[in-house]
C-alpha cells in the first residue's frame, strides 16, 4: 500500500467521489455531489463527528446512537434546532454507512439500519425544509434521501480503494446485498464467483 501526499483534503474527496459515482453508474446533481465532499472533508477531523460527553471527567469522546440523535432532533425546542438534528443524523448515517460498513457486522445495528435512519432524516428534511434554507438544498436532501444506497456504495469504493477482496469476504458482502440490496455488492459477489439470486434477498429480508 502506497500513501500519496495530497495538495487539498477537498479535491482528493471530489475527484475520488466522481470516480466512484461513476464507477457505480450513479447520477447525481452537482449540488449533492459538492455536500457530499464537503460533508467527507469535515468528518475527516474525528472531532466534527464524535462528540464530548460533558457529563463524564475526562470528556470522552463517542458517537451518539442513532435513535438518540432522533430523539433529540423531534424534541427540540426550535425548528432551526430541528432541522440540524436531522440534518446531523442524515450526515452521520451517510458517513458511518458509507466506510465503516465492514465494522458494523459486528454491532447491534447493521448498514441497513443507518441506510433507513439517514434516509428518512434526508426525506424529512427534503419536506419540511425551510423557505430561508433555499430550493437548492432542498432538492440535495430530497436526492440524498432517494438515492442513499447508491451513495453508500460509491462510499464504500472510496473507503476500500485499496483492498482486494477474498473468499473470505463473501458472506458479508451477501449479507450487505441482502440487507440493502446494494448494487457495488452484488457486483463484487459475481467477481467472487457468485450469482445472487432477487427470490433469495426477497424471502431473506423479511
Amino acid at each position: 500500500m502506497t500513501i500519496q501526499p495530497v495538495a487539498s483534503l477537498k479535491e482528493f474527496f471530489r475527484d475520488a467521489l466522481h470516480d466512484a459515482l461513476s464507477h457505480q453508474h450513479v447520477a447525481v446533481d452537482d449540488h449533492t455531489e459538492h455536500y457530499v465532499v464537503n460533508l467527507l472533508t469535515l468528518f475527516s477531523d474525528a472531532d466534527a463527528l464524535y462528540e464530548r460527553d460533558t457529563r463524564e471527567p475526562a470528556q470522552r469522546a463517542r458517537l451518539k446512537p442513532l435513535a438518540v440523535m432522533l430523539g433529540e432532533a423531534l424534541e427540540a425546542p426550535t425548528q432551526e434546532a430541528r432541522f440540524r438534528g436531522l440534518q446531523r443524523l442524515g450526515d452521520v448515517s451517510l458517513f458511518i454507512a458509507g466506510f465503516f460498513s465492514a465494522g458494523l457486522a459486528r454491532k447491534l445495528v447493521d448498514v441497513d439500519y443507518h441506510i433507513a435512519m439517514g434516509g428518512r432524516a434526508y426525506g424529512t428534511l427534503a419536506d419540511n425544509c425551510p423557505p430561508a434554507r433555499g430550493r437548492t438544498l432542498r432538492q440535495v436532501f430530497a436526492e440524498l434521501a432517494t438515492k442513499f444506497t447508491p451513495m453508500v456504495d460509491a462510499l464504500n469504493e472510496i473507503s476500500e480503494s485499496s483492498y482486494q477482496h477474498s473468499d473470505k469476504d463473501r458472506l458479508r458482502l451477501y449479507e450487505l446485498w441482502v440487507k440493502t440490496g446494494s448494487e457495488r455488492s452484488r457486483q463484487l459477489l459475481r467477481k467472487l464467483g457468485l450469482e445472487p439470486a432477487p427470490a433469495a434477498r426477497s424471502l431473506l429480508a423479511h
